[in-house]
């Protein structure tokens, strides 16, 4: 609800819920600790993704596929903008550390050959992201599986060696 309107009451979410809205200021004090929670459960998210999609030691084009599928996956659950909450700094540290691994993984890609090395710095990690919060939203009749394929192959066929 919160992702289509940032601004809806505590009453419209409860009601969406299903519950009253004490229930809901049972759980959280105030509309902003709801948010809050919110962030921090994407955030963990986007962390245990990362993790499972084995950056670092994966062959590049399964560690790729895995964490598209993830990402695909935690926007799905999770569509809400993580920009409202970088002002936070602990939230924007957990925040550069996903980026920072990710942009490291893209260059591992690009060093093995799976990237090409002829585009502008960083334009594997500024179009990636873009291209997942399209098909999260644009196609969710695919499964996370179909629309990682769709994204990776994407990506590979625009940035991809011939």
């Amino acid at each position: 609800m919160l992702a289509t309107d940032p601004g809806a009451s505590i009453a419209s979410i409860a009601a969406e819920a299903g519950v009253d809205r004490r229930t809901v200021y049972r759980r959280f004090a105030s509309r902003d600790e709801l948010l809050a929670a919110i962030y921090e459960a994407r955030l963990t998210a986007i962390e245990a993704a990362i993790e499972d999609a084995r950056l670092r030691e994966a062959p590049v084009a399964v560690a790729l596929h895995r964490y598209v599928e993830n990402i695909i996956t935690v926007n799905r659950t999770w569509p809400v903008d993580l920009t409202r909450m970088l002002t936070d700094d602990a939230v924007r540290r957990r925040r550069d550390t996903s980026v920072q691994e990710v942009d490291r993984f893209l260059r591992r890609a690009t060093d093995e050959g799976l990237l090409r090395h002829d585009q502008p710095e960083g334009w594997a990690s500024a179009l990636l992201p873009q291209l997942m919060h399209l098909v999260s939203r644009r196609l969710p009749e695919l499964s996370p599986g179909q629309a990682a394929d769709v994204v990776v192959d994407t990506l590979l066929r625009g940035l991809g060696v011939s």
